[in-house]
Order: structure tokens, then C-alpha cells, then sequence
């Protein structure tokens, strides 16, 4: 294996992790304030330094290593401070104790060479071709420093080539993350890995690791029944081990057609005693329990034909609950926080890569999120921004996309198909010569609406609105856009209106019961329920909670009243996961004060119950967050949980 070289330096845990060695301090003294002690902050370097010099001139040496025949001598403090092998070995009742030359077996001379080096001067100078001999000497003198900085240095050198001799290696050394990281990259290259000679070199434990490590493929389930098969032929399984690779297809996942496709490449039944015979059989008694279980756990499976829409496969995948941004108890935040059903806590998923700002548009496409616009203080003053990102939870990924044309926030944002991004209305900026008033996208000599296309990364301007409006809402049912609600100069809209993709015309269409704006709209059986969002009274002019469930029906273009929600909050997030919508965290609001939560409601959207869901509280008070739903890896490498790097 040929490579470049990493050098890395003894200390902290961030240090073993990125290559250098950091030796430099900015003080040479320290004074404690409350007598008057000093701190020669320098001290441990020069220590090492004296040490390293006595062994460059063999002083006070005091036993010899004997490895491959080779002798290294060295200081039996230096090594017990380093090693717990040697610490045991040295103040343990062990004849090793006394002795001052120690032969020691099953490692070899040139790894004992190299961590040597690094015991007496902190650097350990690590390559493709050293870093095997390294790693069996620290794991065999327990020196964890090294131990450490051979697992990064080879999670940095995975690939396709060596993905299966990394994963060996970590299950030899008991490496468990190193392991997870080896087999996550083989699954999100699975299609690519399948076609190399690797694939035949896994080991029966280790394929069935790849098929039952619950982590996202790069291609379909029926690709990875095609996988499934050629592995069994070309290892010539016995059938009663290929039965336990089968059972780690997620045949629900496969249509029928797809299987019936599988099964003609054999054309005929093979012959009756043949292995491909037995394989048949097997895939026909797949076909008929999966059958047999659709039937029985038909919702679970109508959720995996949803998610097929946006997912090339779930495998690895679960719908989260997803919180973007918003203010919490330390003010704004970037933090992306999500809750999957499985685990039953908030875990901390990503962050927004740009300076901590609010109000832009959130859509997600394909499954992936974007975040368009929005606005930051600088000093006390807002900015309007024109920048969008795109975040690939499968691969913990964000890119920056093209600027949208028209800066602006409290804008909506809505996906639509598979590459298609409407960005409708909005701020664009704050007149200063005005008193501060905001100046519409409609009053621009451009359109107030724009349309991303991810294919091309490009935005385009659309016909436009004909009413201004900012804190409004949209979505997308079919291949039309409905957007409702919002301001316009200070006054609250009840309007609904459809944009016709097809031939980029806007239709008015029946008014809300209740005007409303920062509310949420969200498509359910065919129709649009509008939750949240407040209004103005007329008579005191004062803010007043929405609470009603408005419910659209676009063929016969009414609205009715649903349901009330018991408790109503400004700027609550909303999202609906399957058929429930939650509301995460707001502001409470009493006759004096409105006061942040971090509670969380559901509204059962088939039986028309509310709900307070103790179990999803969020960890924070939180408000003027957004919400989504999207698919989120199950298993996520340095995953940490809401509270821990709070």
C-alpha cells in the first residue's frame, strides 16, 4: 500500500485527530492569583526534550527491548508512563520487574522502532506502509495515544480499494469505530463496490455485517437482492446460509414486478438438485411471507411506498422530525436538531454552514433540505441575504447553491417535484428613508416569484403576485402552488391563492375563515389544513392567537372549521410526520407577557384529537423555529444527543 505520510502529535484528543504537531506556547509563565506560585507552561516540552537527549547520548538506560533480535534500549519510567503494558509489567510482582533485557514475542522490531520515536519525542510518523506494524505494537503494549492516531489516520485513508482490509483490521483490533466507518463506506458505494472483485473477497460474516449494519445504500433494494444473489452463486452458498443472507433482504421494499424480473433471468426453473434450484425456491418462499406481511402491516408499507418518491431506498433510513434554527434560551441558533420515533430523544443533526440569521425559506426536495435568504443583525441592523444552502442527510453534506435573484426573507419556500424550488413573496429590504418600512418584493420592477430548478442550479423569475405579502404561507398539492395568508403593510391577509405550473398563471380562490399570517399549510388526503399564525382584532388592534383548524377543499373550493387547538402559541414550528402534525415550542401568550415552552402538541389528523407528546418535548424553550420531515440515517457517526454539546 503506497501513501503519503501523516505526522501526528502526542496530547489532546483533537490533536491525534488532525496530523500536526502544535508545539508553540503564546506565555512562557503562568501566575496563580491566589498565592504565589508559577506555571512554567513550557515545562512538559522540556521535559521530553531532556528525556530524548538522554537517550540520544544512552544515559541512565536502565532496560533493553528485544524484539526480532533487534535491541532497544530505553527508560522503564518513560515506557510506564507511556504504556499500560509496561506499567503493569514494571510496578506489578513481575519477574519482568528486575530483569534488564525483556524479550518480547509477536510484535515486530520496525512498529517498535516508530512508537519508541514517539515516547521520547511525541511525533509518530504514519504511512500506508507502517501504519499495520504501528497499530499491532500499540495494541499489544496497550498505548492508546497510538492506538488512536493509527484509527484516524486509516479512517482517512478509505476507499474502494482497501475498504475491505480496513474493516478486517478494525474487527482485529476491536476498533469499533473505524469498523463503522469501513462498512459505512462500503454501503454508500454499494453499487459501485458490487462490481469489484472485493465483493467476493467479504467473508460470509462480513457480507452479512454489510447487509445487516442498518446503514444507507447507494441503490435500490432490488439491486441489493441482484448483489444478494451473485454472492451466493459465486461463493456456491450452501442453502441454508444463503436462507440467513436472504433474511437480511428488505424484500417489502421490491415490487412484485421487480422480483418476477429477478426470477426470468433464470428463464426456466433451474435444474431440481442445482444450487440455483435451491435459491429459487428460497426466493418464491421470500415472495410469498413478504405477501403475507404486506398484508398484514399494510400501514407500515404504505409508508415505504411514500417514501419512495424521494428515497432511492430506506434501508438504514427513518422519518425524523426535524428542527431548523429558530431562538432558544442563548438567543438565535443555527442548530439543526432532529427526532427519530425509534430513539425516542432529540439528537443534534447539522447546522446551518452561515453567520446565525432567521426568516428564510425552508423547503425539502428529493429529501434533501434547502435553507434560501433570510435575514441577520450586525450591530442592530438587519441584513437581507440572498444565499441558499442544501443539506444531504444521507451523507451529513451541506453545498451552497446559486444566490436567489431577489435578496428577501419572510418569504415562503416550497419544493415541488423532483427538482423544482417556488419562492414566493417576501421582504426584500428595509427602507431607511422610509422610518424603517419594508419594501415588498411586489415593489420591485422584478417579480415577487421566482423558481429554483436543482437540475440546472439556476433560479428564473415567474409571473408575479398580484398582492404583496411577507409571514404568509404556501404548498404545493399536485402541481399547483397555493399560498395564503400573510401581510400586506401592516395588514393581515385572509386570501388564497394557486399558481397553475403548467400554464404559470395565479387563480384567486376563496378566502380563509380567519385571516392569518406565520402560520403553516399542510397537505393531507387531498386536502390543505391551515394551523397556527394570529391575526389583528379589529376593534383593540391587538394580536390575537389563531386557534381554529381551517380545512380547504380544493374541488369545491370552501373552507370549514376542523377543530380548535386547546392551547395556541405564537411562532410554534409545525411539521406533519405520517399522519400526525406537531407543534414544536412557541410562545405562550397571557394578558402580560408571552412566555417560551419547549412543550410539544400532536393533532391526530384521522381521529381530530390534540395532544400534549411528553415523550417528543424538546430539550430547550424554543420559538420561531421551522419544522420538516425528512429521512434521516438511523446510525450517524459522532451522533450526539440535543444536551451534550449544548
Amino acid at each position: 500500500m503506497a501513501g503519503g505520510v501523516a505526522s501526528i502529535s502526542q496530547g489532546s484528543s483533537e490533536n491525534r485527530a488532525n496530523p500536526t504537531c502544535t508545539v508553540c506556547s503564546s506565555s512562557t509563565y503562568s501566575r496563580n492569583a491566589n498565592n504565589d506560585n508559577f506555571l512554567q507552561i513550557i515545562h512538559s516540552e522540556a521535559l521530553l526534550r531532556g528525556l530524548n537527549a538522554l537517550r540520544s547520548a544512552e544515559k541512565l538506560f536502565d532496560v533493553s527491548l528485544i524484539v526480532e533480535g533487534r535491541i532497544f534500549k530505553a527508560h522503564r519510567v518513560v515506557l510506564a508512563a507511556c504504556s499500560d503494558y509496561f506499567c503493569a509489567m514494571f510496578t506489578d510482582a513481575m519477574r519482568e520487574a528486575h530483569q534488564s533485557e525483556i524479550k518480547l514475542n509477536g510484535i515486530n522490531a520496525h512498529g517498535m522502532e516508530l512508537l519508541l520515536e514517539y515516547v521520547y519525542t511525541s511525533k509518530l510518523e504514519l504511512d500506508r506502509n507502517n501504519v499495520q506494524d504501528v497499530l499491532s505494537v500499540s495494541t499489544h503494549i496497550q498505548m492508546k495515544a497510538a492506538i488512536d492516531a493509527c484509527s484516524h489516520f486509516l479512517e482517512s485513508q478509505i476507499d474502494l480499494d482497501n475498504c475491505v482490509a480496513i474493516a478486517a483490521l478494525a474487527d482485529l483490533y476491536s476498533l469499533e469505530p473505524l469498523k463503522m466507518k469501513a462498512y459505512r463506506y462500503m454501503c454508500s458505494r454499494l453499487d459501485e463496490f458490487a462490481q469489484t472483485p472485493d465483493l467476493l473477497s467479504l467473508t460470509l460474516d462480513q457480507f452479512e455485517h454489510v447487509l445487516a449494519c442498518n446503514y444507507p445504500v447507494d441503490c435500490s433494494e432490488q439491486r441489493v437482492l441482484e448483489i444478494v444473489l451473485e454472492y451466493c452463486l459465486e461463493s456456491d452458498l450452501k442453502p441454508e446460509l444463503t436462507r440467513r443472507i436472504f433474511g437480511k433482504v428488505q424484500f417489502h421494499q421490491i415490487g412484485a414486478c421487480a422480483l418476477n424480473a429477478i426470477k426470468s433471468k433464470w428463464n426456466a426453473e433451474p435444474e431440481p438438485n442445482s444450487i440455483a434450484s435451491a435459491y429459487y425456491r428460497i426466493l418464491k418462499d421470500e415472495m410469498i411471507k413478504q405477501e403475507m406481511l404486506k398484508l398484514r402491516l399494510s400501514d407500515v408499507y404504505a409508508d415505504d411506498l411514500l417514501s419512495a418518491e424521494v428515497l432511492t431506498n430506506t434501508r438504514g433510513m427513518e422519518l425524523a422530525l426535524v428542527k431548523i434554527g429558530g431562538f432558544e434560551t442563548n438567543g438565535l441558533t443555527n442548530r439543526i436538531s432532529c427526532y427519530l420515533p425509534s430513539k425516542g430523544k432529540w439528537e443534534s443533526l447539522t447546522v446551518i454552514p452561515h453567520i446565525e440569521q432567521c426568516n428564510y425559506g425552508t423547503a425539502v426536495l428529493g429529501n434533501d433540505l434547502y435553507v434560501v435568504g433570510g435575514s441577520y443583525d450586525v450591530c442592530l441592523k438587519e441584513y437581507i441575504h440572498p444565499f441558499g444552502f442544501r443539506y444531504c442527510p444521507a451523507k451529513n453534506k451541506w453545498k451552497s447553491i446559486a444566490p436567489i435573484q431577489a435578496d428577501r426573507c419572510r418569504f415562503s419556500l416550497n419544493a415541488m417535484g423532483s427538482h423544482f424550488l417556488y419562492a414566493v413573496g417576501g421582504v426584500c429590504e428595509l427602507n431607511e428613508n422610509d422610518g424603517g418600512a419594508e419594501l415588498w418584493a411586489h415593489d420591485m420592477t422584478v417579480s415577487n416569484c421566482e423558481r429554483y430548478d436543482a437540475n440546472t442550479d439556476r433560479w428564473e423569475y415567474l409571473p408575479a403576485l398580484s398582492e404583496n405579502r411577507s409571514q404568509h404561507a404556501g404548498v404545493v398539492l399536485g402541481d399547483q402552488l397555493y399560498i395564503s395568508g400573510g401581510i400586506d403593510r401592516h395588514i393581515v391577509l385572509a386570501s388564497l391563492w394557486r399558481f397553475d405550473t403548467k400554464s404559470n398563471t395565479w387563480h384567486k380562490l376563496c378566502p380563509m375563515p380567519t385571516p392569518r399570517a406565520d402560520h403553516v399549510l399542510i397537505v393531507f388526503d387531498g386536502r390543505i389544513y391551515a394551523f397556527g399564525g394570529w391575526y389583528e382584532d379589529p376593534v383593540t388592534e391587538m394580536r390575537v392567537l389563531a386557534d381554529a383548524v381551517d380545512v380547504y377543499d380544493v374541488t369545491t373550493d370552501q373552507w370549514i372549521t376542523e377543530s380548535r387547538n386547546p392551547m395556541p402559541k405564537y411562532y410554534t414550528g409545525v411539521a406533519a410526520v405520517k399522519r400526525k402534525v406537531y407543534f414544536i415550542g412557541g410562545l405562550l401568550s397571557t394578558a402580560t407577557i408571552n412566555r417560551a415552552t419547549s412543550a410539544v402538541q400532536s393533532y391526530d389528523l384521522d381521529t381530530k384529537q390534540w395532544a400534549f407528546s411528553s415523550e417528543w418535548e424538546y430539550p430547550k424553550e424554543v420559538w420561531e423555529s421551522t419544522c420538516a420531515a425528512f429521512y434521516v440515517p438511523r446510525e450517524r457517526d459522532n451522533v450526539k444527543y440535543y444536551w451534550d454539546d449544548v
